[in-house]
This record gives C-alpha cells, sequence and structure tokens, in this order.
C-alpha cells in the first residue's frame, strides 16, 4: 500500500528508467505498473508495453528466462487482464491513491492465477513463453 500517489508513480518511472531495485520489483510493483499503463493507453498498447516494459526490466536487471524464472508470458497477461477488469468494474480510470491501493488491496494474492489454472499448465515452458488457456477454470 501507498502512502501518497507520488511513491507509486516514483515506483512507474523507476520501472522505466530500469533503476527499480530488483527487491522492489514485487506483485504489488508489477500490478502498480499494469494499472498505470492501463489508465494512460488503450488497452492493447497498454499490454504491449507492459509486455515489453518488464522483458526489458528484466534484461537490464540481468534477469533470465527460465524454466523457473524471469518473464512469464501468461501470468502477465492474466494480471494484465484482472487489473482492466478492476478498472472497468469499478468505472474508474484515474490513477489515483485510492485507485491503486484499493488494486493492491484486491489482488494482494499473487497466487490467484492458481485458481484457473492448474500448476502443471501454468509452471510450464508453454505458459511461459506463450498464452495459454486456464484449464480450471474461466475468469
Amino acid at each position: 500500500m501507498y502512502t501518497t500517489i507520488d511513491e507509486a508513480k516514483d515506483l512507474v518511472w523507476a520501472f522505466e528508467d530500469r533503476t527499480l531495485a530488483r527487491s522492489r520489483w514485487t506483485h504489488a510493483a508489477h500490478l502498480t505498473v499494469a494499472l498505470w499503463y492501463l489508465v494512460h493507453y488503450p488497452h492493447p498498447e497498454a499490454t504491449r508495453r507492459i509486455r515489453a516494459g518488464i522483458q526489458q526490466y528484466n534484461a537490464a536487471n540481468g534477469i533470465q528466462t527460465t524454466p523457473t524464472g524471469g518473464y512469464h508470458e501468461t501470468i502477465t497477461l492474466f494480471w494484465i487482464d484482472q487489473v482492466h477488469q478492476f478498472l472497468t468494474d469499478k468505472g474508474v480510470n484515474d490513477f489515483a491513491l485510492e485507485t491503486v491501493n484499493a488494486l493492491l488491496q484486491t489482488y494482494a494474492d499473487p497466487n490467484l492465477p492458481f485458481l484457473f489454472y492448474s500448476g502443471d499448465r501454468l509452471l510450464s515452458w508453454e505458459a511461459r513463453t506463450t498464452w495459454v488457456e486456464p484449464d480450471l477454470r474461466n475468469w
């Protein structure tokens, strides 16, 4: 949770210029970045920028994509969709402190994708490198 909107914006700026400390690149940080882009760009453009931004951040910080770590396409697209749906459901489209904190509270559990995907499917190389459909239930 953030105490000021400037804290959230500073995180986004640090992400964009690739100076965000790896210790700060948390689930909450991913959601904050996704919210920023989805508020400021149309959904397809936001998705493109988020995906590219995470990959560029990882490359700048020596984070390699391996079978067990690094960029994960399916999880990234899952969370982008959740944030987009959150904005739609709440009827908001701003990067305000209340919006960011409500998002972080709503989606505090990084394991949410496992309600929709079996572990074998979500943790597969295929899911890491391409979009795969959920195998347990749709959202």
